[in-house]
């Protein structure tokens, strides 16, 4: 085999340095601009702490639980008690821009129901939400609802479909029912204050954990 001069070992070994170095480099810079995880909730009175102490609802309690094991994820609550999917959807453009979220929580259509609005209007409504949400750049967490009996079966049951149909279509991931464990558990009464609509402190740890493993899932993908 011919000796190779030293000459040449040494210009191979410069370049083969810099071509780890530039590499190396790139990696570097790909992690210095890749955006903070940062979840941005969308909701209305169920996640804007109605009735509660400040830092008792499940948004908070979520942030506390992500400072605890995943500090660099930061969560901006955008709720709104009242709001409904129209109010969102109308909403949601200026909140992506500003706060650029890596995740989008939409907790929203409960409203609509109490106000007897038509289902297809809510499931567009959210249906445009995740559309704006995933274009901008963003992953999407839809949590379901369910209404009361009294509704009537047929309505109930279209109803807490509509979630699951925008969440299949849009790519988006699903917590079926944010109020399991809650508004369907032997003591749901005690759970609730006296309006009967919103659930007490005592319940959100139990509605954070509903959202928390899908949230998890997201947060690795």
């Amino acid at each position: 085999m011919p000796r190779i001069p030293r000459r040449t070992l040494l210009r191979w070994g410069m370049v083969h340095c810099s071509a780890i170095g530039l590499a190396a480099a790139a990696a570097g810079s790909r992690a210095a601009t890749a955006p903070a995880p940062l979840v941005l909730v969308v909701g209305d009175s169920l996640s804007a702490e109605y009735g509660l102490p400040r830092g008792r609802g499940w948004v908070a309690l979520l942030e506390q639980r992500l400072q605890g094991r995943q500090p660099a994820v930061h969560v901006v609550n955008a709720s709104i008690s009242g709001d409904t999917t129209a109010g969102g959807r109308s909403r949601l453009p200026a909140l992506l821009q500003q706060h650029r979220p890596t995740h989008v929580i939409l907790e929203l259509g409960g409203n609509d129901a109490l106000r007897g609005l038509p289902l297809k209007t809510t499931e567009d409504n959210l249906r445009t939400m995740a559309r704006a949400a995933r274009a901008a750049g963003a992953r999407v967490l839809i949590a379901g609802m369910q209404v009361p009996p009294n509704y009537g079966k047929r309505y109930g049951d279209d109803f807490a479909a509509l979630f699951a149909n925008v969440a299949r279509d849009e790519q988006a991931a699903l917590v079926p029912f944010l109020l399991a464990g809650v508004a369907d558990g032997p003591d749901a009464e005690r759970l609730f204050q006296a309006d009967r609509i919103h659930p007490t402190a005592e319940a959100h740890p139990r509605i954070l954990d509903n959202v928390w493993p899908v949230l998890q899932r997201l947060l690795a993908a």
